[in-house]
């Protein structure tokens, strides 16, 4: 695997190594190596959030296991970066580039329109072009079963949402997880926090104490890195007589502190790579959005197996039941629609990261 880690790098280095590696090969990708294609992965953060950046790298290893891709990640954080990774991967000839969150749709379709042979999917993108596919996971039927948990099992009757950035397919999934939470406890009142910052671990605990303090007795987030502050008010609050529940987002995050979590809304990020890598290589991709997690298990809620027993029977089989009438179409989750030209789409800012 090559990787060119861009905040280790020269600037204008990429460039120089995309233009000199285009003049010597129209498939400079794979000059070095025996594989099929070439696929690339572009996050705004680190792999190693337990979230939303480390399902996206698990998705390109498995691309890389199944088919023996040639394969490169970088990270990059600023609209040049973005600019540049695209033009480094384009030159070489990559033939996939995974750009996962919704800051990078307008750079991708510049890029588009550069390297029409490359096909750039963009993780919860809202801009279409024949090589430019949004890949949607409908998170928002996870996170509505998550709610159904969270009205289940609070005392209270007081739930917190602590978000990142405030962007519609994050807005979306909270609209769902409130009413999933009102549909198990009409009369629950539910707080939401947008710290502004997919990793700001501080913001996020300091989030929840407030929620905690106003008597919230479940908190979900959606967020990245931030989510370890998170679990960690969420556990200092119950090692301090207060139970609280976190629930888990983006990835199946029930490890990170068993006792205290209830659960998590999660995609299987890894397994709607290799879906829509499949759909590439079967040329049934391009010029509209890519759904993933609507009628499969790549989106779902996951009861965290440590807390089994404190969770009601009858609220399990709820939630079960309400699962089955998703995937089978019968019930739609309230959503946010964020993809150009569909019904009730407004014009927003891009944002990054999760949901």
């Amino acid at each position: 695997m090559r990787s060119f880690p861009v905040r280790l790098v020269a600037p204008g280095f990429l460039l120089a190594l995309g233009l000199s590696a285009c003049g010597e090969s129209e498939s400079a990708c794979r000059d070095l190596s025996e594989a099929p294609f070439c696929v690339a992965l572009l996050t705004a953060g680190p792999v190693s959030d337990a979230g939303w950046y480390a399902g996206a790298y698990e998705g390109l290893l498995q691309i890389e296991q199944r088919w023996g891709a040639q394969i490169s990640h970088q990270q990059t954080r600023t609209a040049s970066e973005y600019d540049e990774a695209f033009l480094a991967y384009g030159t070489e000839g990559y033939d996939l580039v995974f750009a996962h969150g919704s800051e990078y749709q307008d750079a991708a379709i510049r890029a588009g329109e550069r390297f029409p042979e490359t096909t750039f999917i963009v993780s919860g993108g809202g801009r279409i072009a024949d090589n430019v596919v949004p890949l949607i996971f409908t998170l928002e039927n996870g996170s509505y079963l998550a709610g159904m948990a969270a009205g289940g099992m609070t005392e209270s009757g007081v739930v917190g949402m602590v978000g990142g950035v405030r962007i519609p397919p994050a807005e979306g999934v909270f609209l769902a997880f409130e009413a999933g939470v009102k549909a198990v406890r009409p009369d629950a009142e539910v707080l939401e926090t947008w710290i502004g910052t997919w990793d700001d671990v501080a913001a996020a605990k300091e989030a929840v104490t407030s929620h905690i303090s106003r008597g919230a007795d479940v908190v979900v987030h959606n967020t990245d890195g931030a989510s370890f502050g998170v679990f960690n008010a969420v556990r200092e609050a119950a090692d301090a007589g207060d139970p609280t529940w976190a629930i888990g987002m983006n990835r199946d995050q029930n490890d990170i502190a068993p006792e205290v979590t209830l659960g998590s809304a999660v995609i299987r990020i890894e397994d709607a790579f290799v879906e829509i890598t499949e759909a590439w290589r079967d040329s049934e991709i391009g010029g509209a959005a890519y759904y993933a997690g609507g009628e499969s298990e790549v989106v779902d809620f996951v009861a965290n197996p440590a807390v089994m027993d404190r969770i009601p029977a009858d609220l399990l089989a709820r939630i079960d039941s309400m699962r089955t009438a998703i995937r089978s179409g019968d019930f739609d989750p309230p959503r946010v629609p964020f993809i150009e030209g569909e019904e009730g789409y407004e014009e927003t800012g891009a944002g990054a990261g999760g949901g």
